[in-house]
């Protein structure tokens, strides 16, 4: 992987489902970068798809991703995308999502069309 790849829980999603768009995921999973809020994100999502919290914790753990803390200056960011981002009506999640990948000049990976109009200076690659 010559970039880095920040992972959007509607990418680790697709994974986990096997959805349309996941073959571009697959080999980012070993080191490619997903936001603690994310991973909360998605290990809920699991959990009301009624999977048990310890399965559900273990196949998350699975995929090898680098769990990034949800720290001051990306929450700092993630707040200030809100004026940038005001009209998309991003989520905390996405937000931070797109905030770690601003942070570390990576890559980020999504299923939401709608990040391909973001003028954040980031690359974003909508899977499907």
């Amino acid at each position: 992987m010559d970039k880095l790849a920040v992972l959007d829980s509607s990418a680790i999603l697709a994974v986990i489902f096997r959805e349309p768009g996941s073959e571009a995921v697959i080999d980012l999973l070993q080191g490619g970068l997903l936001s603690a809020v994310n991973l909360a994100e998605v290990h809920a999502r699991l959990l009301l798809g009624g999977s048990t919290a310890g399965l559900a914790w273990d196949r998350l753990q699975s995929l090898g991703c680098e769990i990034c803390p949800f720290d001051s200056a990306q929450a700092r960011l993630a707040a200030e995308l809100t004026g940038n981002t005001h009209s998309q009506a991003l989520s905390l999640g996405a937000r931070a999502c797109l905030a770690l990948a601003i942070e570390r000049s990576a890559t980020v990976y999504t299923t939401d069309r709608a990040w391909k109009n973001l003028a954040l200076g980031i690359d974003v690659e909508v899977i499907r």
